[in-house]
């Protein structure tokens, strides 16, 4: 893990998230602070409908706290205008989903491209650092294969690929082995581990796993919206 700097790179703020209204209004984050140092890799470890999700959601400048400050990246989100949201995701965030989000109908190299030319990246350069980034992740020589031609595992590698193409200071992952199984998901957490430490790139996943509490530098329980006691490292 790279040294973290005297300033942390996220840091949330006593924030407050609520959906709905009147008897329906459900309060997800309560009074929520949390810092995140940089290359560091954080997980926040918790149940379904803990929170999660809209914890990450406002940490990549998807979504605003109803009070309490986010700033990341040197970027104050709270009250940021809507495209000083989309270039902060474009220029300093990577995200990784359970369920990949490749385009269907672009090969593995054109949906590296395509994560990369977003920010602002020129064609030629696109293509060069997908084809480094696919064989950084092992699938070098898969990179014109669709999609539906590729496993679980190998199309979570390309939206890896994906994300760190353009080179973000953060990357923000939402149960990235979720939807595989066992033996691919700890070759998955391997290759993040190896690409944190390698790449210096600060990463915040979100899983209900324990077994995942091993990848982290720090693993952050949460419960209600709150922050609570983080399980012990699976063995």
């Amino acid at each position: 893990m790279a040294e973290p700097s005297a300033e942390p790179l996220v840091s949330l703020e006593g924030v407050s998230k609520s959906y709905g209204r009147g008897a329906a209004m459900q309060q997800v984050l309560d009074d929520l602070s949390l810092e995140i140092g940089e290359g560091e890799m954080v997980v926040v470890h918790g149940p379904s409908g803990c929170g999660k999700t809209t914890l990450l959601n406002l940490i990549g400048g998807l979504d605003r706290p109803d009070s309490g400050r986010v700033l990341a990246c040197g970027t104050e989100l709270t009250h940021a205008s809507r495209p000083e949201l989309t270039a902060y995701r474009a220029r300093s965030v990577g995200f990784i989903f359970q369920f990949y989000n490749l385009l269907p109908t672009l090969t593995a190299l054109e949906n590296v491209e395509a994560g990369v030319r977003v920010a602002g990246v020129g064609r030629e350069e696109a293509r060069q650092r997908g084809e480094e980034l696919l064989g950084r992740v092992g699938l070098g020589d898969l990179a014109g294969r669709f999609p539906a031609q590729l496993s679980g595992g190998q199309q979570q590698r390309v939206a890896i690929a994906r994300a760190l193409a353009k080179r973000p200071r953060l990357l923000l992952a939402d149960e990235p082995t979720g939807n595989l199984d066992e033996e691919t998901s700890a070759g998955v957490l391997e290759l993040i581990r190896e690409l944190n430490r390698e790449t210096a790139v600060t990463f915040a996943i979100v899983s209900h796993n324990p077994a995942i509490a091993r990848t982290g530098d720090r693993v952050v329980g949460l419960s209600h919206g709150r922050l609570a006691d983080a399980p012990a490292a699976a063995p």
